[in-house]
């Protein structure tokens, strides 16, 4: 991490990541692209997620999320930054010349060689099915169903731990604590994310929020009763009710959201753990 000097107001607080691990260099052309984001709307053009907007035009990285050239060694030739997301990330140049850009893990340096392949040594970065990862090693950018890409574990510091192997399913404890079951035929990459300390920055100013496209948020009890269920009133008072709530009246804090009957219930060992 790096702390500054408190020069200015905006110094003061500040707190960054070091980014001195990464290759000074462009992105790599050829993968990348101009992308419009939806910034918080749906596609009726409505914002569906409030406090969205603005912020810094960005060129959109495309990530091999299935890493599915199997046998063929890559090389990692940079470790690069990607506005995108919280992680860094890798870009691998393959035998045959083909370049890709993958997650890069908490270790991965220039020059380190990865591979996807179902006899490949359990070393970080490398990728191989479930089946084929021993109990107790943390795991990374997994996937739920074969082929389809990793969907789990894929930000920065995020892994999960291989619990145990039943049957033709993979027992993962997951990072939010929940114990699940994968396929075991589903492919994983060995290892930690990388910039585990990103949830260790702080901003240090409101300007570099809104730089990311974060907008201001207003405290309910700020506002008017028109506006809020906890707004109204003269001065600073308590939201008046048993529980908190949300602008539509909803319950805003320890309500359930996960649908009772949905299909993958099945696959959820054990819930995660009350905080």
């Amino acid at each position: 991490m790096k702390h500054f000097n408190p020069t200015t107001p905006g110094q003061r607080q500040k707190i960054s990541a070091d980014y001195s691990v990464l290759t000074k260099k462009e992105p790599e052309k050829s993968l990348t692209f101009g992308r419009k984001r939806d910034v918080g709307r749906g596609a009726m053009g409505r914002i569906t997620v409030r406090h969205k907007g603005g912020g810094n035009k960005r060129l959109y990285r495309t990530i091999d999320f299935k890493q599915n050239k199997i046998n063929v060694p890559a090389k990692i030739t940079s470790l690069e930054y990607d506005p995108n997301r919280s992680a860094y990330i890798a870009l691998a140049q393959y035998k045959d010349g083909e370049k890709r850009y993958v997650l890069a893990t908490k270790d991965m340096k220039v020059g380190d060689e990865i591979v996807y392949s179902d006899s490949a040594p359990l070393k970080e970065g490398n990728r191989l099915a479930l089946e084929k990862i021993p109990v107790g090693f943390f795991v990374s950018n997994i996937e739920l169903q074969p082929k389809k890409g990793g969907q789990i574990a894929r930000s920065a510091g995020s892994y999960a731990k291989v619990m145990a192997h039943e049957g033709k399913y993979t027992n993962l404890l997951m990072p939010s604590s929940e114990v699940r079951k994968v396929l075991s035929a589903c492919l994983a990459t060995i290892g930690v994310i990388s910039k585990p300390e990103h949830n260790l920055i702080n901003s240090g100013k409101a300007g570099r929020s809104r730089w990311l496209g974060i907008r201001p948020t207003v405290r309910g009890t700020a506002m008017n009763p028109v506006d809020h269920p906890h707004g109204g009133g003269e001065g600073v008072q308590g939201i008046g009710m048993p529980y908190p709530k949300t602008p539509w009246g909803k319950h805003a804090l320890g309500k359930k959201t996960r649908r009772k009957n949905r299909i993958s219930n099945k696959f959820i060992v054990k819930r995660r753990s009350k905080k």
